[in-house]
């Protein structure tokens, strides 16, 4: 098998996983859950630790947390303790695409009063180099 055919094997695999056609378009949604429904609310779940456990999450080829790279487009909060969090990737093709949203997701339910965490992936707006946080794109310039 040639170099090429495994390339082109794995990239239709990847976007398989993530639900998108040859094209890069979207079939389906990408969705990753952790966490399990609560019987009862009792702790109110600061925002900032929400933030500070996806800032644990990193894309592993240039170690800039999920946060701090402009991933992360809306965290929502629900009464019952279950978080919602809309999150894209640096393109369609990105090669942990298929991982962080479940990382993040796993990072978020960790925290004490969580409920079910849902981590859908969002296309648009497209991700650009100005949602990266100031530092973020400092250390971005090293790569």
């Amino acid at each position: 098998m040639t170099e090429d055919k495994i390339l082109n094997d794995s990239e239709e695999q990847l976007l398989k996983a993530m639900g998108l056609d040859e094209n890069g378009t979207m079939k389906q949604d990408y969705i990753a859950y952790a966490g399990r429904k609560l019987d009862s609310k009792t702790i109110d779940v600061a925002r900032d630790d929400i933030i500070d456990a996806l800032k644990t999450v990193s894309d592993p080829e240039i170690m800039i947390n999920i946060w701090d790279m402009g991933l992360i487009y809306r965290i929502e909060q629900k009464e019952n303790g279950d978080i919602d969090i809309d999150m894209t990737v640096t393109a369609p093709t990105c090669p942990v695409a298929g991982v962080l949203p479940q990382q993040a997701a796993d990072a978020v339910a960790l925290i004490e009063g969580v409920g079910l965490v849902t981590v859908k992936v969002v296309w648009e707006p497209a991700w650009t180099i100005e949602n990266m946080s100031d530092e973020a794109r400092a250390m971005f310039e090293f790569f």
